[in-house]
């Protein structure tokens, strides 16, 4: 049995920024679904900020709205999840392995704004939580200070599926 790992106030060092190079590294996903386009700063076992740049130029945009273009609250979400991903790749030095983080679950998801091209979403990500191969996160997203979204996320590191 896994022990349980609390991360809360972990002594570590904070580190950053990191290029899309070092996010695709952690990240399997590719355009148009990564979500994530630098990380400001980092706290291994603790937290993340990283940074979307909402471009006109997303393809979502063209079905959501036209003529009212806003970044669907799913796909805020998926943003959260994603810079969860880069910080327990990164925390658990699994960068380049292979290794998958599964989004498993999300409660108290809230949407306050909408985020519309043009912005800068910045994204805090906590890690509340790591038990074995799960992880549990808290996470935000803002513009200029303004809470737009916020969700608790818990994901599992794994292997990717055999072919």
């Amino acid at each position: 049995m896994a022990e349980e790992t609390e991360v809360i106030g972990a002594a570590a060092e904070a580190f950053g920024p990191l290029d899309i190079r070092r996010i695709m590294a952690a990240l399997p996903h590719r355009y148009p679904m990564l979500l994530v386009d630098r990380v400001v700063s980092m706290v291994p076992k603790t937290s993340i900020h990283a940074v979307k740049a909402v471009s006109i130029n997303e393809p979502f945009f063209q079905g959501h709205f036209p003529g009212r273009p806003i970044m669907p609250g799913v796909l805020i979400v998926e943003a959260i999840a994603q810079v969860a991903g880069v910080l327990a790749i990164e925390s658990l030095g699994l960068a380049g392995t292979g290794k998958l983080v599964y989004f498993m679950g999300i409660e108290g998801a809230k949407f306050r704004s909408p985020v519309e091209p043009g912005h800068l979403l910045d994204l805090h990500v906590e890690f509340t939580q790591l038990r074995g191969s799960i992880c549990k996160f808290s996470g935000k997203a803002s513009i200029d200070g303004k809470l737009c979204a916020e969700a608790q996320c818990v994901a599992m590191i794994a292997d990717p599926p055999k072919d």
